[in-house]
């Protein structure tokens, strides 16, 4: 009867030990399970060019703005979850275009086009695109970092005032640089104090169908 006991008894160690290893392992399968981090979705979005626009504006200090228009010739965004975490777009800088009406016969939109698209300015003939190149963003504060390639220079630029539209999936935003980071001035410094040193790009990206 004793030994009968303590066989019982064994018996019922043994059974609750497995039942507590069974259970803990599958606690632990589903902590870890749980604890997998989910991959974001990544994706590429092509620009299209056509029905995207790029919008430019300059001033003349203290006394008036000049405003246009270049055209896009591609792009693309990548997108990693919600992030944008990559892609680019190419301005075609032989698409100068001013819509403003600062003008006179004196001083005509195309001696504007003329003087923008020299040496001094943008060196068209030998620098015929411009670029951004995205590196990261940060949709809390609503930029996009990356860096600006004008007359094959390169340094780091924010674009600002990101929105997105999510039912059309644009993206718009505005870069504002500094032309002298680029060599973008007159030789002459009495000519080139008249000019604001920024120039200012309202960007529209719209998706390709």
């Amino acid at each position: 009867m004793k030994m009968k006991k303590v066989t019982l008894l064994a018996a019922t160690a043994l059974f609750t030990f497995a039942m507590t290893a069974c259970g803990g392992g599958e606690t632990k399968k589903a902590e870890e399970v749980k604890a997998a981090p989910v991959e974001a979705e990544a994706k590429t979005i092509t620009v299209d060019a056509a029905t995207s626009t790029v919008e430019w504006e300059g001033n003349m200090v203290g006394m008036y703005a000049h405003s246009g228009t270049v055209v896009l010739k591609e792009g693309s965004l990548e997108w990693k979850g919600n992030d944008l975490v990559g892609g680019n777009f190419v301005i075609d800088m032989t698409s100068i275009n001013p819509t403003d009406s600062n003008y006179s016969e004196e001083h005509t939109a195309e001696q504007l086009i003329g003087h923008l698209g020299t040496a001094d300015f943008f060196d068209v003939a030998n620098n015929p695109t411009a670029s951004f190149e995205i590196t990261g963003s940060d949709m809390t504060t609503g930029t996009v970092s990356g860096n600006l390639t004008v007359r094959g220079k390169t340094n780091p630029a924010t674009i600002n005032n990101v929105k997105f539209d999510d039912g059309s999936g644009t993206a718009m935003g505005t870069l504002t640089f500094d032309r002298q980071q680029y060599g973008v001035a007159y030789k002459s410094t009495m000519k080139d104090m008249v000019l604001s040193d920024d120039i200012t790009l309202n960007i529209t990206l719209k998706p390709a169908a």
